[in-house]
């Protein structure tokens, strides 16, 4: 046994005696456990006096396995630490309801054991070629700017989940629609797109994550539909999801751009794209032991095919239909009366069209962009009337009637301007009361004449009318169902005689 001075030596002693464990007696003294324990557990015969300096220390005992005090009440405390409580809630109940005379720190070493927590286990994911793709964000190697200064791009990676095979891209900027070009030239360097693909919950593609049914934001979500694509998105907190691309993120990492520097974002992806061709992915794949190259190469022919035409992108809106039945996009106004007035619609801008949707995504009109601000794209066939957008109409109906009607409506509008329409409504409104043939009579004449207006057609058809209608019937005198004329003379003659009468008898009785 290491012999101690004295002081030491009475005091470890002291506090053995008193109860206080190695622990305490370490930390107040400074003398290791293991000096501390061969005292606690020394022999009879060890001297302990001034002549201690004479006497060898005898070989040291194996330690005895010191017993926690709270192992009596391991059940209770286990409920405990299974109902979350802490240590020091636990202690104190101790304290009060089983007589626990030994300290906190007993307890808490306690506690500490049993909340150890054993080693997460993972599984493994195994999918069909061509089945998922799973894709993230990470950071490339630092990049000289425009400004001279360097900084770290986004890195975009795609892997192929069966094969391993990757498509990395590092960009300055992200936005919804970077990212989803970024799935677009992945797929098509791929030579074709897979059935899922997995994502965690990034603002580029999810605008509400949610656990059961996440909101894609509209740009991504039309993109998958285009390749014909889903959109597996992982829980939030759950990155362990798509591991082969954080994995693959990593190595990239670690391996192609460590401790790298470039000098254009441009020199950055040629040199992935060389990396990946000559060192990625004829690598022997690590857990599934065989070549990356050589297991692409059966994933790639079940690999869905590619549309002819690339994806057309857009920005989509939400605008309110005004009194006019129009929504206002970047200073213009375009036609939506198919939906109420004041209600909202979804408003999708191309380059060079401009896509109006119901709230549902039902398609309600198309218009091609306008180039310049205060410009109506108002279909004919919605416009609310108005005189000044009406000559073209009734022109053409006047062509319908007759050459000869064509002929006088243009003249009349020649001649009289906008205020000449309203001869032209009244021309094109005759058909409603008379004949084409009888029209084109009419104002054949009155174009042969010096008075060319419509008043003019409109007297000579209605003498036309006359002068065509049948003559009025006679009316006999004499029927089986007429009376005789004396039978009424003799009816009017006695109700005058009864009311004469009648009359004197009032008179009477009044004087």
């Amino acid at each position: 046994m290491n012999v101690l001075k004295s002081h030491l030596r009475i005091t470890i002693e002291t506090l053995l005696q008193n109860g206080s464990s190695q622990r305490e007696i370490e930390r107040v003294t400074g003398v290791d456990r293991k000096t501390i324990r061969r005292y606690a557990a020394k022999s009879p015969g060890v001297a302990t006096g001034s002549e201690a300096d004479e006497v060898q220390t005898p070989p040291p005992r194996p330690p005895a396995v010191a017993v926690s005090a709270c192992e009596a009440h391991r059940p209770w405390i286990e409920a405990q630490v299974r109902l979350g409580r802490n240590a020091m809630s636990i202690y104190q109940d101790l304290v009060e309801g089983h007589a626990f005379t030994h300290r906190y720190n007993s307890v808490k070493r306690f506690v500490h054991g049993l909340r150890a927590r054993d080693p997460e286990r993972f599984d493994v994911l195994e999918f069909l070629p061509g089945e998922e793709a799973q894709v993230d964000y990470g950071e490339g190697a630092l990049t000289r700017q425009a400004n001279g200064k360097h900084r770290r791009p986004y890195l975009f990676v795609m892997t192929l989940k069966y094969s391993g095979k990757c498509f990395r891209k590092v960009t300055w900027k992200t936005s919804q629609q970077i990212w989803a070009q970024l799935h677009e030239q992945a797929w098509r360097s791929f030579g074709g797109s897979c059935r899922y693909v997995v994502l965690d919950n990034l603002r580029e593609g999810v605008i509400t994550p949610d656990l059961y049914e996440p909101a894609l934001n509209p740009v991504y979500a039309a993109m998958l539909t285009h390749y014909g694509v889903v959109a597996d998105v992982c829980r939030v907190g759950d990155p362990n999801r798509k591991g082969s691309v954080e994995r693959s993120i990593q190595h990239t990492q670690d391996t192609a751009l460590k401790g790298r520097r470039f000098e254009s974002i441009e020199e950055q992806n040629i040199w992935l794209a060389h990396w990946e061709e000559r060192w990625a992915a004829p690598r022997i794949h690590g857990r599934k032991k065989r070549q990356i190259l050589e297991m692409f190469a059966e994933e790639k022919p079940l690999l869905q095919p590619l549309p002819l035409e690339a994806m057309r992108y857009f920005e989509q809106v939400v605008r309110t239909v005004d009194d006019a039945g129009t929504v206002q996009v970047g200073g213009s106004f375009y036609a939506a009366r198919r939906a109420p007035l004041y209600s909202e619609v979804l408003v999708r801008v191309y380059s060079s069209e401009i896509e109006i949707l119901d709230l549902d995504g039902v398609p309600l009109y198309r218009h091609p962009k306008s180039t310049r601000k205060g410009h109506y794209e108002i279909p004919e066939e919605d416009r609310i009337y108005n005189p000044s957008r009406k000559t073209a109409q009734l022109l053409a109906r006047a062509r319908k009637i007759g050459p000869h009607c064509a002929e006088l409506a243009q003249q009349l509008f020649t001649r009289l301007g906008r205020p000449g329409q309203k001869a032209l409504y009244g021309l094109t409104n005759l058909p409603r009361h008379h004949s084409c043939a009888a029209i084109e009579a009419a104002v054949g004449r009155v174009l042969a004449s010096q008075s060319v207006s419509y008043q003019a057609v409109k007297r000579l058809l209605e003498r036309q009318t006359l002068s065509s209608a049948p003559a009025p019937p006679l009316l006999n005198q004499t029927d089986p169902a007429i009376r005789p004329i004396d039978d009424y003379q003799r009816f009017w003659d006695e109700y005058s005689r009864h009311t004469e009468e009648h009359s004197y008898a009032h008179v009477d009785e009044r004087t």
